[in-house]
């Protein structure tokens, strides 16, 4: 197998083709490719470090020692099985099922692809690198694809590069999709503290993160992606909750949130929470509300919200109150249209920090950077890339944003014109 990750995706991606003749869809295929990944990394983790981590008769070698319909109905078995546990196989493999129809080719799958690599021996940005590839394509691959939880690497990866999380920090998202705030903010830490002590890397790779994710599908790439990653260990306890994460208070409180909630305007109910600063239907809201709960008195957050958050009268206009009160809201992003897998998509990136109790409003002032006026993206022929936002980071000014410059595109807007 080669070190190449865009060669190793593109001979993964080249399977999918194999597949799709027998109506297997690309997310379908990227779920398939999770469940079989993770028993033969957990086959691998065995062998070199002595540790059972699949029960005997659900594992790797149970699957190889059979074959056709054998084969098939010990899949099935296995899936079903590994999906009852509470631990990270319990996230992979909730409600899992074999969607492989053709016996043949679920065999030549994990025969003559799967067993043929040593997984575990690839670095874990290898091969973290070349599945984060396939969740890329998958999302390209239009709405039945991973788009719809998948939030552009390029903006991911400015908002940590302004939010600069920190080694010992406890970083959550409500609504974590397949893991990409976590990886950025994993490669933030480790790229700018190369010599972590024992304990700060024992904390990175086990207490860092903590999600929710109220759908299936993207909550086991995110558990996969992670242990890709060197993140967490397939044994222990999952740090994503596959829950709505707006259902309650989890009653733990966070260094950073970084977060691109689901868009959609409503939810079916409205959550009465004692937390809240008013009752609505409205999902984003919800969410900004929930997110400033989950915050510890001076954590910060960075939160994607559509316009509607920003202009919305009545809880919009109480909830807008209160979070310019409660926190100090000092940076907003207006970003693009056509960035986003859903189409027509306007958006924002509010940045902010949770303060403790004042009789005065905490914001005194918010900087608007305008992405948006004069600005066309598409996905596929013209996307965003980080460089599309090196001019926002330079205005941000992560090392003192109390330093400052208006430009064209940042302005600055005192408390009482907001």
């Amino acid at each position: 197998m080669t070190s190449d990750p865009k060669a190793m995706v593109q001979k993964l991606w080249d399977f999918c083709d194999v597949l799709r003749d027998d109506g297997l869809s690309y997310g379908d295929y990227l779920e398939q490719l999770t469940y079989l990944l993770f028993l033969k990394m957990a086959d691998e983790q065995e062998e070199l470090l002595g540790e059972r981590v699949v029960p005997i008769g659900l594992d790797w070698q149970t699957l190889l020692n059979r074959s056709g319909e054998q084969l098939e109905a010990q899949y099935n078995k296995t899936l079903t099985e590994l999906g009852s546990y509470d631990d990270m196989l319990g996230v992979v493999f909730r409600k899992a099922r074999n969607r492989i129809q053709n016996p043949a080719k679920l065999e030549q799958l994990i025969k003559e692809f799967i067993d043929q690599h040593e997984w575990m021996s690839y670095d874990s940005d290898l091969k973290g690198d070349a599945y984060e590839g396939l969740i890329e394509k998958t999302a390209q691959e239009g709405a039945r694809g991973a788009g719809q939880y998948f939030t552009p690497r390029a903006l991911i990866s400015t908002i940590v590069d302004v939010m600069l999380p920190e080694s010992d920090d406890r970083i959550c998202d409500p609504a974590c999709g397949t893991g990409g705030f976590f990886l950025g903010a994993y490669e933030s830490i480790v790229g700018r503290y190369p010599h972590l002590t024992p304990d700060q890397a024992a904390h990175l790779r086990s207490g860092a993160f903590t999600g929710w994710e109220i759908a299936d599908l993207p909550a086991r790439l995110c558990a996969m992606n992670l242990l890709l990653h060197g993140i967490e260990s397939p044994e222990s306890d999952s740090p994503i909750n596959v829950d709505d994460a707006l259902r309650d208070d989890p009653g733990v409180r966070f260094d950073m949130v970084l977060t691109n909630p689901p868009f959609g305007r409503s939810s079916s109910d409205s959550y009465e929470r004692e937390d809240f600063w008013a009752t609505t239907k409205n999902k984003q809201l919800n969410f900004v509300q929930h997110v400033v709960s989950l915050l510890k008195i001076g954590g910060t957050a960075a939160v994607v919200v559509p316009d509607n958050v920003l202009f919305e009268a009545g809880a919009g206009e109480t909830i807008r109150r209160r979070l310019l009160h409660d926190c100090d809201v000092h940076t907003l992003l207006r970003l693009p249209t056509g960035i986003f897998y859903a189409q027509g998509v306007k958006a924002n990136v509010l940045f902010f920090r949770r303060r403790e109790g004042a009789e005065q409003a905490w914001t005194k002032e918010l900087w608007v950077y305008d992405l948006r006026t004069n600005k066309h993206f598409t996905l596929k022929q013209n996307p965003l890339t980080r460089a599309d936002l090196d001019e926002f980071v330079a205005c941000y000014n992560p090392a003192n944003r109390h330093q400052r410059q208006e430009s064209e595109r940042f302005k600055r807007y005192t408390y009482d014109e907001l």
